[in-house]
């Protein structure tokens, strides 16, 4: 596959630097039940990495030691480890709000019909992903079929009081080619129109994010030439309100290995979280920060890093064009 990493390094990306941890942002394996086009994981069935028990029972003492507002589980499909439902319980316990980052067909998987009822049972949010409204659209980045069972899925979460007052029911938008999303504002009222009216269905948010150029769609834009347009475009539309408010400055990424990232594209990308402040940015460095030296949960049991100097990229400006892109949708509204 094409990889646009090396494109990336050599940035003038504006500097960056973290405030404190509000949300520890987990991704417990890469295995999936789909195989998306957009997929900036490129998580899949076929995929074997999975958060050791180790390394989860760290997370776990993390939470404890450093009380983050939000755990946030991500993949593949977070669901499908093992102990998915210890890890929520330990964080419910203690307090803190657990985001489910669900691609929705997984909840109508043989052996996890009673998924929706733990989730809700233990008042845990979800995010979900539906890039449209439209089933041609749908079923053509996800795959034949994704967009009735994600239809089913989201009437059965709306049974168990999902986007009714209940419990947090958001939906994420992602465009499907090259470009920017719409305003979020108003793309979020055109989803509530359309599928209350076609399957009555509700929920809480929209959240617009801009495709990275990166892992699946990055190789995508390079396969058709369209990796330099699609970069000016990001450039052009580069809004310096964004940078406050970005993601990277209050969140944690942590991969399957425990290792720390400032984001979960960095994360994808290997380029980990800078071992110190005097660090030299991603623009400076043409090898990967060695494994052995890139930080750790364990490392987060006593800092938290605030202060510190975000790694940046290209990619970075995917995140400051336009309404701005984050885990929580577009950072501005219009």
């Amino acid at each position: 596959m094409l990889d646009t990493r090396p494109l990336l390094l050599n940035t003038d990306f504006p500097p960056l630097l973290r405030s404190a941890m509000i949300t520890l942002q987990v991704n417990l394996g890469y295995r999936c039940n789909q195989s998306c086009s957009h997929c900036h994981v490129n998580a899949g069935p076929n995929r074997t990495e999975m958060m050791d028990s180790q390394t989860l029972e760290l997370v776990v003492e993390v939470l404890r030691r450093r009380r983050p507002g939000t755990l946030d589980l991500t993949g593949g499909a977070p669901e499908l480890h093992p102990r998915f439902q210890e890890l929520v319980k330990a964080a419910r316990d203690l307090g803190i709000e657990v985001i489910d980052r669900c691609n929705l067909t997984v909840l109508l998987e043989p052996g996890y019909e009673d998924l929706p009822r733990f989730l809700a049972d233990n008042q845990v949010g979800i995010t979900a992903s539906l890039p449209c409204y439209s089933e041609a659209n749908v079923d053509g980045q996800r795959g034949k079929g994704v967009f009735e069972k994600s239809i089913l899925a989201l009437q059965k979460l709306n049974r168990l009081g999902y986007g009714r007052g209940k419990h947090s029911l958001n939906l994420v938008y992602n465009p499907t080619g090259p470009f920017l999303p719409p305003p979020q504002g108003q793309l979020e009222r055109d989803y509530k129109e359309r599928l209350q009216a076609d399957f009555g269905i509700v929920f809480d948010n929209l959240f617009t994010i801009t495709n990275l150029p990166i892992s699946r769609f990055g190789a995508v834009l390079l396969a058709q030439g369209q990796y330099r347009d699609y970069m000016t475009l990001l450039k052009d539309n580069f809004s310096a309100g964004n940078m406050e408010t970005v993601m990277c400055r209050t969140l944690v990424s942590v991969d399957w290995q425990g290792y720390l990232y400032d984001c979960d594209f960095n994360q994808m990308l290997n380029l980990p979280m800078a071992t110190n402040t005097n660090a030299a940015p991603a623009a400076e460095s043409d090898q990967l920060i060695a494994a052995a030296d890139a930080r750790h949960l364990k490392d987060l049991l006593s800092d938290d890093f605030c202060g510190e100097s975000i790694v940046t990229g290209e990619h970075c400006y995917g995140c400051t064009a336009g309404q701005g892109s984050s885990c929580g949708g577009a950072l501005t509204t219009r």
